[in-house]
């Protein structure tokens, strides 16, 4: 990539001489697991972040094909830029604008990073020179969600209404939760429900998903659906 047709830009540091070569990873978040008799398959998923590595050369004298946007800046410049980008803490923007001998536009890299490492050579082929690896991490803006509850007397709006004796009352109208307590099994909750423990297959067929394979096995804090009878 050498070559003014390249401009390499670390937040808002022009480097004088674009690297010769860039590594951008686009890491797989796709996970693969095997079923039973089925063999392997592939859960698609977001790509994870993406990993970029390039080696730039940072000249400490002046040379023709170098740029530099405020005149000419030694090594020492670039490497005093290069800690205060580390030690920041924050995301900063790559840039890398692409372009034709003849002006014409290429496709460009716009990403907000952080700096994960780099490491300073000096080899004697170089002369005074420096090389400097580079490898940086896309970053994701996040934050935490908050969740606004709105009381009732002394439960949150919502709360299942206590259970009431249902051996003589009709099955519900219409479908209901119900919040799984210490002690419980379906034939139980179903004979509250519709005055007939028998019935518990309807309540485990409606919550198959959160029970599992076993009926019998159900646990305090589980909210089943009871279906309308």
């Amino acid at each position: 990539m050498a070559g003014n047709g390249y401009a390499f830009y670390l937040d808002k540091c022009l480097l004088p001489v674009p690297p010769s070569k860039l590594e951008v990873k686009i890491n797989n978040g796709n996970k693969s697991m095997k079923l039973i008799n089925e063999g392997e398959i592939n859960i698609l998923k977001k790509a994870e972040l993406t990993d970029i590595e390039f080696t730039c050369g940072i000249p400490q004298v002046e040379y023709p094909f170098a740029v530099y946007k405020e005149g000419f800046k030694r090594a020492e410049y670039f490497l005093d830029y290069f800690e205060a980008l580390k030690n920041s803490r924050k995301p900063f923007q790559f840039i890398v604008c692409r372009s034709l001998p003849d002006g014409g536009k290429l496709f460009h890299t716009n990403m907000k990073v952080t700096l994960e490492d780099y490491r300073i050579a000096e080899e004697a082929k170089n002369g005074f020179d420096v090389e400097v690896k580079v490898k940086l991490k896309q970053w994701r803006d996040y934050g935490t969600k908050t969740v606004n509850i709105t009381m009732t007397g002394s439960r949150p709006q919502g709360a299942v209404e206590p259970q009431r004796d249902t051996a003589s009352s009709p099955a519900p109208a219409q479908a209901s939760m119900y919040t799984v307590v210490k002690g419980d099994c379906l034939w139980n909750i179903a004979k509250k429900f519709y005055g007939n423990g028998s019935r518990y297959t309807v309540i485990y067929d409606a919550n198959r998903e959160v029970i599992g394979g076993n009926p019998n096995r159900i646990y305090p804090g589980q909210v089943l659906t009871i279906p309308a009878m």
